[in-house]
């Protein structure tokens, strides 16, 4: 390696570790944090750990905390959904539905879980109402996000979703097909 190419290198390291020591520190002392706002932190790590169920005590407490905190509100629905607690799932979108209803990633989880309780024309609605109110979730995850989760095919979008169900359910029912567990599994929940 020659000696500027290795110069250049040694100082771009130094600076973006300068860099990430002096976020830290401004975003764990100096930086106003919401009552909440820690436990949700940590509810976000493990919920990224596909631990919901410790996820959903860190939101759960994140929310005694902070009762209106509605980032705890949406990561609570989306822990519940991941642990099959559908009925609870629903109740909680539905209070962030209310809280915030021109969020499109709301309705987007909310269709998730009409689509795996099997009731298709609501999951088709909450979809369609999550584009109309923010098309940027037809463009599925980030580049980066994808590398992160080590996916390195697109996956299909809320906005593929639809089409795929709205053409199905056009089809007579003893030729649909509607489910395919292993797949429909594997469909992520949109966080914001």
């Amino acid at each position: 390696m020659d000696e500027a190419l290795y110069k250049f290198l040694k100082w771009t390291a130094i600076a973006l570790g300068c860099a990430w020591v002096g976020w830290s520190i401004y975003d764990s002392f100096m930086r106003e944090h919401a009552p909440g706002d820690f436990e949700y932190k940590r509810a976000e790590q493990f919920f990224a750990d596909d631990e919901y169920q410790r996820a959903l005590k860190e939101y759960e407490d994140a929310l005694d905390e902070n009762p209106q905190h509605i980032y705890a509100m949406r990561g609570k629905a989306r822990a519940l959904l991941q642990m099959r607690r559908f009925d609870e799932a629903m109740a909680q979108y539905d209070k962030v539905i209310s809280a915030q209803p021109d969020l499109g990633v709301n309705y987007a989880n909310r269709g998730i879980l009409f689509d795996r309780l099997g009731r298709y024309e609501q999951a088709i609605a909450d979809y369609e109402k999550a584009l109309a109110l923010d098309p940027e979730l037809d463009e599925g995850p980030h580049w980066l996000t994808r590398f992160l989760r080590n996916q390195p095919e697109k996956p299909p979008t809320i906005g593929d979703r639809a089409k795929y169900l709205r053409a199905e359910l056009a089809k007579p029912p003893e030729q649909r097909v509607l489910r395919v567990p292993e797949i429909d599994e594997k469909q992520r929940t949109y966080k914001q």
